[in-house]
């Protein structure tokens, strides 16, 4: 069975990524090859023309369902990332609303991320907002979703922040080194972008 709020968390994740696909793409080419924002973008807009039957489905599945269509239309390493992170959040998630059993679906979409990529923390990458949100989470497991989600969002802004005093030593941002410092991760600046709005969407009732 389909939740309520799905559809609507879906439609604002989709609709904050594209809003921001030049400056996602922007950062990228300080560091990258300059299509971060312009893949992701891709990527929503096509969940976005599926929204109805993903949002039919139940939200593990959901999120399964998401990160296959990525991976299908999302270039570079990004489809990739991004659709392991969602579709192994989906396979470690029981479906239950609570904080807990987010924490768990979202560690393990970091996971599948770590092993995708072959990264870990500090390596100036996505995994550095991602790692963090999930500390917060599984602090805030007897908290109001609420607070966790105001933890989650507080997690993920230091997170990206940090990866600013970075060097990159994964993707093409590390062929930089030393001169990879200074700039913000875009990878790190999307996943930032989600946690936000969905925080936002907890915060104002729209999701649990």
């Amino acid at each position: 069975m389909s939740a309520d709020w799905l559809k609507p968390a879906i439609q604002a994740v989709a609709e904050t990524l594209i809003a921001h696909s030049e400056e996602l793409s922007d950062l990228d080419s300080a560091i990258g090859d300059g299509d971060h924002g312009h893949n992701m973008k891709r990527g929503f807009q096509a969940v976005l023309e599926q929204i109805d039957q993903i949002a039919a489905e139940e939200p593990p599945k959901a999120l399964q369902k998401i990160g296959m269509t990525l991976v299908g239309k999302v270039g570079g390493a990004s489809g990739p990332l991004y659709g392991t992170l969602f579709m192994q959040a989906g396979k470690s998630w029981d479906g239950t609303p609570s904080v807990a059993a987010v924490a768990a679906a979202v560690e393990g979409g970091l996971d599948g991320v770590k092993a995708r990529g072959k990264a870990t923390a500090g390596e100036k990458t996505m995994i550095d907002v991602w790692e963090p949100v999930v500390a917060a989470l599984k602090e805030a497991s007897d908290k109001s979703g609420a607070d966790a989600a105001a933890a989650a969002r507080s997690a993920a802004e230091t997170g990206l922040e940090a990866t600013r005093e970075m060097k990159a030593t994964k993707g093409r941002a590390a062929y930089l080194g030393e001169r990879s410092i200074g700039h913000l991760d875009p990878g790190a600046r999307s996943s930032e972008l989600i946690v936000q709005t969905l925080s936002d969407l907890v915060s104002k009732g729209v999701a649990p």
